[in-house]
């Protein structure tokens, strides 16, 4: 029978190695796979390629990974600390130590949409004649200029969800699920942390991401502080 339960977050971790892409889920604290990020953290590997909506939660939930210099690469929609003094990661960004890709946020989980339907780059209006559109290609569609974004891809996706069950079913409840089944469909082996785990299979309507798209599901009802 089915079954895609792991015993941790740290068995959840299989597979990862230096080198890898993660997408890790999270709009605030909502969906935040807050346990599964410092297991990340836990393998020690290096040059990864993060893609996560906001940096400033990987460095105040794990801020080694940034630290000991172990993310080369990000792509994210919002890359600026809170405090007045510049973070860890945006002294590196300056000095040329990070690479960091930035979109608008509809951009950014559009091209995730796109990489796993399989679509490999799209137009849009969004960031045509900004910074972001820098060094893109430009065509006009409509008369309007469209830059050309490529779609995003990871090895790994994290995320958090409400429930989940033996078969890799999960529900989210309310903004928890934000880029999770974006995410969930364009990494080869998704990862999801669910509060309850459900002896039975979930309801037709109660599943928001079915577990075709789920390889392991850990269950781990406290997320721990989150910071940032």
């Amino acid at each position: 029978m089915i079954d895609k339960r792991v015993a941790s977050a740290d068995a959840a971790m299989e597979g990862v190695k230096d080198g890898s892409s993660v997408m890790i889920s999270g709009f605030g604290a909502a969906g935040m796979p807050g346990n599964l990020l410092r297991a990340l953290d836990r393998t020690g590997v290096r040059d990864l390629t993060v893609i996560i909506n906001s940096l400033r939660f990987i460095e105040g939930t794990t801020p080694a990974m940034f630290e000991d210099k172990r993310i080369s690469r990000v792509v994210c929609s919002a890359a600026r600390g809170r405090a007045k003094e510049p973070s860890t990661y945006e002294k590196q960004w300056q000095a040329g130590e990070l690479e960091v890709d930035m979109a608008g946020q509809g951009t950014f989980v559009e091209r995730i949409r796109a990489g796993g339907a399989g679509i490999p780059a799209f137009f849009t209006p969004t960031a045509a004649g900004s910074i972001l559109g820098e060094g893109k290609e430009t065509r006009e569609f409509g008369g309007r200029p469209c830059v050309l974004e490529t779609a995003l891809t990871a090895d790994f996706a994290f995320l958090r969800a409400a429930e989940g069950d033996r078969y890799g079913n999960v529900r989210f409840v309310g903004s928890q699920a934000n880029f999770g089944p974006a995410m969930a469909t364009a990494a080869r082996v998704a990862v999801v942390e669910v509060e309850r785990f459900s002896e039975e299979l979930l309801a037709p309507d109660q599943i928001h991401l079915p577990g075709v798209y789920v390889q392991r599901l850990v269950h781990l009802p406290e997320t721990g502080e989150l910071n940032g």
